[in-house]
């Protein structure tokens, strides 16, 4: 019970002091604040922030506030608001690697698929960033094979995507998945299967698409077992 009171007092105080900073031009430090709101959950705070430092010029902006009110807009599917956010910044995202992918997150998330996927389509240089944005996206949605196919186009996929892969393997469960959760993990580096989240989605893919002694095989070898 006290450590709640303190917890929200001192959110009382981040918010305050955050709409003091929002009358200078501390940029920074309102995104400090704003990470804060956003790291206890505070989502709505968050946005009420955010407006009131945007009331000056959404140019003031660093991409680290913009990021941290798409993460709110996101999490509490804010549709609305996250697209006043994304006809604030339109102009930028062309020059922006940083926004999009959060952009795109924050559609995907509340269900925008074809707003996610026009973004990603119009983008001129795609980063690993939003190839995971959008298959996330895709496996939540409940398109799974739309994530291994954009997962073929990556030359070089990272622990994300190569997780991210697997689970959509795991969704769709079917011998060919099988197959290529086989192809994909006995080409991956070996320092993958040190993360835990790979190797737990991979042990994951084995069950639901039927290979139990794989699974197992996968279980026994791993020295660090971790709760699901």
């Amino acid at each position: 019970m006290i450590s709640n009171i303190l917890v929200n007092n001192y959110l009382r105080f981040v918010l305050l002091a955050g709409r003091r900073l929002a009358s200078t031009q501390s940029n920074v430090n309102i995104g400090d604040q704003i990470k804060i709101l956003n790291d206890n959950k505070q989502y709505k705070k968050v946005l009420e922030l955010f407006d009131e430092f945007n009331e000056k010029t959404i140019d003031k902006c660093s991409n680290w506030i913009i990021i941290q009110a798409l993460k709110a807009c996101t999490q509490i599917c804010d549709v609305q608001r996250g697209l006043k956010i994304h006809n604030l910044i339109s102009s930028r995202l062309k020059r922006d690697p940083y926004v999009l992918p959060s952009l795109i997150h924050f559609y995907m998330q509340c269900g925008d698929v074809s707003h996610a996927q026009l973004l990603f389509d119009k983008s001129t240089k795609k980063t690993p960033f939003m190839y995971g944005a959008m298959m996330k996206g895709y496996i939540k949605n409940n398109s799974a094979k739309k994530a291994i196919d954009l997962f073929k186009e990556v030359k070089n996929p990272n622990e994300v995507m190569v997780n991210l892969v697997f689970n959509a393997c795991a969704q769709l469960a079917t011998e060919k998945e099988l197959n290529l959760l086989k192809t994909i993990s006995s080409n991956i580096p070996n320092s993958f299967y040190s993360n835990p989240y790979v190797l737990t989605s991979l042990i994951d893919g084995f069950m639901r698409c039927g290979d139990v002694t794989c699974a197992q095989l996968l279980f026994n070898k791993s020295a660090k077992k971790t709760l699901p």
